[in-house]
């Protein structure tokens, strides 16, 4: 008979699962509680939740929710990281995590609906991320119409010239006209 805090506790994981946009399952044994406490300091930072499971309740907020390709990840110690709107951001604090000298070991990642490989995450941890890809997208939009305001704002610039130079030709002219 599962007891009330269970059952609450596999509800609260499942609509966790449900509202992720990205989930990352890691194997953290080994890790000591100062290693721990610093990366879920830096996930919280990034607002990513970090959160230690129960293998047979995630298997079941993973059914509940429709994310049963999860459940054969669920074995030995497993941390689940759960991100909102960039998949990135977790895979490359996981990463670096792990670069310096963290005894993480990722699992597999769900993105999208896709399933990842450890070597997958890696891998997505080597994109830039979803803020840094606007910036270059927002610069990339912008430095054709700065090269256009630019090139009309030459043009203008000639064309007072042009017509200064007419005016100053003609009321030289007629002043040469009137002596």
């Amino acid at each position: 008979m599962p007891t009330v805090q269970k059952v609450d506790a596999v509800s609260s994981l499942s609509q966790k699962m449900t509202g992720a946009g990205a989930i990352f399952l890691a194997d953290f044994s080994g890790i000591d509680v100062a290693s721990v406490t610093e990366l879920r300091r830096s996930l919280r930072k990034a607002g990513i939740e970090y959160q230690v499971v129960k293998n047979r309740l995630a298997k079941l907020a993973a059914s509940e929710s429709g994310l049963d390709v999860l459940n054969e990840h669920f074995e030995g110690p497993t941390a689940m990281a759960f991100a909102g709107d960039d998949p990135v951001e977790p895979a490359k604090l996981l990463q670096k995590f792990i670069d310096d000298g963290g005894k993480l070991s990722i699992k597999t990642g769900l993105v999208d609906g896709q399933v990842l490989t450890p070597e997958a995450v890696g891998e997505l941890a080597k994109l830039p991320s979803r803020d840094e890809l606007i910036g270059k997208l927002v610069g990339t939009v912008n430095a054709p119409l700065y090269g256009l305001a630019a090139v009309l704002n030459g043009l203008l610039r000639n064309l007072v010239g042009v017509l200064g130079a007419i005016e100053k030709e003609k009321s030289g002219g007629a002043d040469a006209a009137g002596e």
